[in-house]
């Protein structure tokens, strides 16, 4: 679903000589987002030249530079561009999202950035969470120094950056005492965020659910129960699905 998503963003830029794309934290075993630049450009013919660049700040300025160079070959013009924006390339600092709120049971939300990161994407998970009284902490929100940092106590040879990035999110959350509940999540069709999913399930000691998201669900009866477990209260009915006779 992330990857539809990717390509048709890149679509719709129409006639361009290129397209910048940030490179997604694959998971062990996910070969698309390992080398999304490389593959789109086999599986469909006609599109433009695309761009790889760090997804989050690390290397960010020496990619920079060597893209600049690559597209206008005028090392003094990079150089004072690139003076100019070194400020934006700091980290923040970034501090924990609220745990608690108005006497709701806490969920974690833990997942792949590319899904959980995108507000078109999760907006209907988000929205159901919300209906059936939940307060949703999501792996995204995360200081995502802490989360680095747990991350790297994750001993697997089967581990790539975004398997440390769930472990670390998992750790991170399951450490609050405010946490009652964990939520995994992962696109549909997605077996190698599914499989890193399944093997993180082991570290859990919460109750918890794991869910496969949908282009277009929104109900998910299985929230239901979660939510149920964690006392939650709900605040609205679950949303009808459309039929397919869109009758």
């Amino acid at each position: 679903m992330p990857v539809q998503l990717a390509l048709g963003r890149i679509l719709e830029f129409g006639r361009v000589d290129a397209v910048v794309v940030p490179r997604p934290t694959a998971v062990y075993g996910d070969a698309w987002n390992e080398a999304l630049c490389e593959l789109l450009p086999r599986r469909i013919a006609g599109l433009p030249l695309l761009l790889d660049v760090p997804g989050d700040l690390s290397g960010v300025e020496t990619a920079a530079a060597e893209l600049g160079q690559r597209l206008v070959r005028q090392p003094g013009t990079v150089r004072s561009a690139l003076e100019k924006v070194r400020p934006l390339a700091q980290p923040r600092r970034q501090e924990m999202p609220p745990l608690q709120r108005a006497s709701r049971p806490t969920v974690g939300v833990i997942g792949p950035r590319t899904l959980l990161g995108n507000a078109e994407l999760s907006a209907p998970l988000r929205q159901r969470l919300e209906q059936l009284g939940l307060h949703a902490v999501y792996a995204p929100d995360l200081p995502q120094a802490l989360v680095a940092e747990r991350g790297e106590r994750l001993e697997s040879s089967r581990a790539a950056a975004g398997d440390r990035a769930l472990y670390g999110a998992l750790r991170l959350l399951q450490g609050k005492g405010a946490v009652a509940g964990l939520l995994l999540v992962f696109p549909a069709r997605d077996e190698a965020a599914r499989a890193a999913l399944s093997r993180l399930s082991a570290e859990v000691h919460k109750p918890s659910l794991t869910l496969e998201i949908e282009a277009g669900e929104h109900s998910w009866p299985e929230l239901q129960a979660l939510a149920e477990q964690l006392g939650a209260q709900a605040l609205s009915p679950a949303p009808q699905q459309p039929s397919e006779s869109g009758l």
